[in-house]
């Protein structure tokens, strides 16, 4: 529980950092950009990051919705989590190997990837299962009357939003996606730091009535 408020504010930062550090082309030239290693990179562990975030909520809370939704969330994670990692890293490489042997015709097989069927689905799924885990996780933090209760909502929305900010029509709204995720994301922690601190000091009071 200790660590989860900072892990929320880390994970919203890494998922503005993912748009504004990726290129906002899919060419060869963005592809195999270091920026393009580097911000997908950051999305990954912004993966990881929310399902110990989530998790951290449980023990907080100790419900069974929160519990779901850690669940839910980590399962989410690890549908996404390979998809990005051949966009990354593979894509990556076949971009560097087209503009090495000037073979653009390569960039093609980016295409056969992202729209494999079973790939895509994994990846739909997963994505819409972190927006559903991120939706619990409010719904938990709005029940619990220990933790402001909008302090999870822009989170919620920033995931529920995943996917369609992909065909947002200017990059810059990805940006704006990104933006959003890293308000909720600090919005959280910090609601949770307070709730934190002060079932600290409630603990305190109650050990120096005691004695």
């Amino acid at each position: 529980m200790k660590l989860t408020p900072a892990t929320y504010a880390v994970t919203g930062l890494l998922f503005l950092v993912y748009p504004a550090v990726r290129p906002s082309g899919d060419d060869a030239a963005a592809i195999s950009s270091t920026a393009w290693v580097l911000g997908h990179l950051a999305a990954m562990i912004g993966f990881v990051l929310l399902g110990l975030a989530a998790l951290g909520v449980h023990q907080l809370l100790k419900d069974r919705l929160s519990l779901r939704a850690a669940v839910v969330t980590w399962i989410g994670a690890g549908l996404t989590l390979p998809y990005y990692g051949a966009e990354d890293f593979g894509l990556n490489v076949i971009a560097e190997r087209a503009l090495r042997d000037g073979t653009p015709e390569l960039m093609e097989l980016a295409g056969e990837f992202r729209y494999d069927a079973l790939a895509a689905t994994m990846f739909a799924i997963g994505l819409g299962l972190l927006g559903i885990g991120a939706i619990m996780t409010a719904v938990a933090v709005w029940r619990s009357g220990t933790v402001s209760r909008w302090s999870a909502v822009p989170l919620a929305v920033g995931f529920a939003l995943f996917i369609p900010q992909f065909f947002a029509p200017l990059y810059g709204l990805r940006v704006a996606h990104g933006a959003l995720i890293a308000i909720g994301g600090l919005w959280l922690a910090f609601a949770l730091a307070r709730s934190h601190v002060a079932t600290r000091a409630e603990a305190g009071d109650k050990v120096t009535v005691t004695a």
